[in-house]
């Protein structure tokens, strides 16, 4: 049975381009970048290449790219990191009720320490009202956080007008943009964004390395102490093939976005037709078809558990997902879901399939009748059993 791989908004394969890239730093290329000797200087210029990539991705300038060890401490190092700079007495802080957990637990553990902490709402299709974030700006809002495309339904939020609010209040703004980055052009001088987070498996790079962009002049203080690596912001020698192979995706992605994005769009609209086009009365489809990224299709379905359904199917060789996969062990309905007022009955039996590069048309059309095939005999034993 050939399986089928519909998780990439969890990690993606490693691109063959971006392996041979790394593969130096794996093995004849192994000196410490902090080194002055040759090896080191061999590795210190990898690093700096890399930056050199993943800001021209961006269009920013490579000094303002910190390298971290993935998205959730990039997000951790600007929200703490700007705060403690900045003002460790206490402020107003904003997000949004679907943010990453990486996110809002972070808000959540300043809320303890003495923050005052708006969380917004979103409409049914997941987004944010730009009005909604005028509304709760205070005199004493020091930092405003909205992810730009949603890890488990692909919704997208109004990033560049909520950027502009906000620089024209004179308040930070950090966006989540790990799921965005691989699909959507994001400039971070253009959408008014001080601080974005990115990271490298969702773009087909390695996992275990992200990057956080920072503003010039934005001060942002460290969360660990040692040497100067990474502008003083993150102490502890590099990831040189990690941060290599991030480089070298992000270079990829700046040539191939626009048609993978096609790509994974006809992908995307092919799974909708197939899954909830038939059975729109025990197929519910969680997010907006108009404001999306085009690879992340979120579905709830009738008289089942998730956990059930992903167990059928990854035997009968389907890979897809709850949720986000950093809550993959969660009981607990999906946060995002209940923010968007899902209704209750929907609510335990959500899954996320989400499409790659590599998908075929062919393969879309064999995962719907199998996943068809799965969600008929649940329903077949559910009608069975309240006969």
């Amino acid at each position: 049975m050939e399986r089928i791989y519909l998780d990439h908004a969890a990690a993606t394969p490693l691109d063959e381009r971006v392996l041979a890239a790394m593969m130096p730093y794996l093995t004849t290329q192994y000196g410490n970048p902090s080194s002055l000797h040759y090896f080191g200087q061999q590795a210190r210029a990898a690093v700096q290449k890399a930056r050199g990539q993943v800001a021209a991705c961006l269009h920013v300038k490579p000094q303002d790219i910190v390298f971290t060890s993935g998205g959730t401490e990039a997000d951790n190092l600007a929200v703490l990191g700007y705060i403690r700079a900045n003002y460790p007495r206490g402020g107003h802080l904003i997000t949004t009720a679907v943010e990453h957990h990486a996110v809002l637990r972070t808000f959540e553990a300043l809320q303890r320490s003495g923050y005052t902490v708006t969380i917004l709402p979103v409409d049914a299709s997941g987004r944010v009202r730009v009005e909604d974030v005028a509304q709760a700006i205070r005199p004493d809002t020091i930092l405003i956080s909205v992810m730009y495309a949603n890890n488990e339904t692909g919704t997208v939020q109004p990033i560049k007008k909520i950027g502009a609010l906000a620089q024209q209040k004179g308040i930070v703004f950090h966006v989540d943009a790990v799921q965005a980055y691989g699909y959507i052009p994001i400039h971070p001088l253009e959408d008014h964004i001080d601080m974005l987070t990115i990271c490298s498996h969702k773009i087909y790079g390695p996992k275990g390395v992200g990057a956080l962009y920072i503003r010039h002049g934005l001060n942002v203080a460290a969360d660990a102490y040692g040497g100067p690596q990474e502008h003083r912001l993150r102490a502890g020698t590099e990831n040189v093939a990690g941060i290599v192979g991030f480089g070298a995706a992000s270079e990829l992605l700046d040539q191939e976005r626009e048609t993978r994005s096609m790509q994974a769009a006809a992908l995307k609209q092919r799974l909708y037709d197939g899954l909830v086009g038939p059975e729109t009365d025990r197929v519910h489809f969680n997010g907006s078809m108009a404001y999306t990224l085009p690879n992340i299709l979120n579905i709830s379905v009738a008289d089942a558990d998730s956990a059930v359904l992903l167990i059928a199917l990854d035997m009968q060789g389907i890979a897809v997902s709850a949720g986000s996969a950093c809550e993959a062990g969660a009981i607990e309905p999906s946060h995002v879901l209940q923010a968007m007022g899902t209704e209750s009955k929907w609510l335990h039996s959500s899954l996320r399939i989400s499409v790659g590069k590599e998908n075929t048309v062919e393969e879309i059309d064999e995962a719907i009748r199998r996943i068809r095939m799965v969600l008929h005999s649940i329903w077949k034993k559910e009608e069975a059993y309240h006969d």
